[in-house]
This record gives C-alpha cells, structure tokens and sequence, in this order.
C-alpha cells in the first residue's frame, strides 16, 4: 500500500480514530533519548556548582521574562 493509499484510507475514519492514528504516529518518534538525558543532567550539574562556586552569575526570573 502506498503512502498516498494510506492517507487516503486513513482520511476517512472518524475523527476520533484519526486523532488516535496521530498520537500513535507522534509518540513513536518522541521516544526519550537516554542518552541525551544523560547529557542534559550533566549540563546541569556543571551550571549549579558553577553558579554554588560563585563562577555563574544567575539571572532573574523576572528579567528573563520580561523580554
């Protein structure tokens, strides 16, 4: 079946079924990446005993939103 055909049959399922094809098709390619995880938290941990040894200086919130 071709991608075409398959649009085609999935355009005539309710609404609801197709809300459900959707989410599916979305969570499979949203998988976490561990890996990545695993990079964030490491940057963050750099930032904190960075900011805790007084070498980052923070910002506040209220600055950062206001732009």
């Amino acid at each position: 079946m071709s991608k075409k055909e398959i649009l085609d049959q999935a355009l005539l399922l309710k609404t609801e079924e197709r809300f459900l094809i959707i989410e599916g098709l979305i969570q499979s390619i949203d998988e976490p990446d561990k890996r990545l995880d695993d990079i964030w938290t490491e940057e963050a941990e750099k930032r904190l005993k960075a900011y805790r040894e007084g070498k980052l200086e923070g910002i506040p919130m209220e600055e950062i939103f206001k732009e």
